[in-house]
């Protein structure tokens, strides 16, 4: 690479990031910037504004798919690449519609990461080659002809926050304030996502997240 990269690491074990960003640093990518949980995600690449995040979808306090969703809403030109140990479809599909730009498991040899960096970063969407083949155009389908992918797919970006922020243990006026719009309009948003998931209590919310991994305990 020509131009030196930008990149913020999200990852919750420390030994991780300390054998990742050597590597990539010997190969010209700047690591600008570490963090161990969600929050503390969204916060530092809001401050840095990197190219760039590698993002675990594992994470304490706020899962890598919701802190993904709120640095993208934030910051559009930033790329994500999700580092997990998660294969499973419905996280890439997840990890898509919130915003990353790649997606691959912590077994992809550190080649295949640099060809996921380049290739995201000449806008393009890049996923694990252990995947299958198509997985990334039958989302592009689903996407098209409106088709849910599960349950979470049913909330609006707006609901999936305010799920994020309820599983994390704030109440409907902290959200409010947070949010800048009224208790009662949060309380609304509230009805809605128990509604669709048919949850019908706030304990059963929080299971729902950490669950799906949007929050971690």
């Amino acid at each position: 690479m020509t131009d030196r990269i930008r990149v913020v690491l999200v990852e919750d074990h420390t030994i991780v990031r300390e054998g990742l960003r050597p590597l990539l640093e010997r190969r010209g990518v700047e690591v600008v910037g570490e963090a161990g949980d969600g929050l503390q995600a969204v916060k530092i690449v809001r401050e840095l504004a990197p190219e760039l995040v590698i993002m675990d979808v594992a994470l304490p306090r706020l899962g890598g798919i919701e802190a993904t969703h709120r640095i993208v809403k934030s910051m559009p030109d930033a790329k994500v690449i999700m580092l997990t140990i998660h294969d499973e479809p419905q996280f890439v599909y997840k990890a898509l519609e919130a915003g990353a730009k790649g997606y691959l498991v912590k077994e992809t040899p550190f080649e295949e990461l640099m060809t996921a960096i380049k290739a995201v970063m000449m806008g393009e969407t890049y996923l694990s080659s252990n995947f299958p083949p198509g997985l990334i155009e039958s989302y592009v389908r689903s996407a098209k002809r409106g088709k849910k992918t599960d349950e979470f797919s049913q909330l609006t970006r707006r609901e999936r926050e305010i799920l994020g922020y309820i599983a994390e243990g704030y109440t409907s006026p902290q959200i409010a304030k947070m949010l800048y719009m009224s208790k009662k309009t949060v309380e609304n948003h509230r009805a809605n996502i128990m509604e669709k998931l048919a949850i019908h209590d706030t304990a059963g919310l929080v299971r729902y997240a950490i669950k799906i991994r949007l929050v971690e305990t």
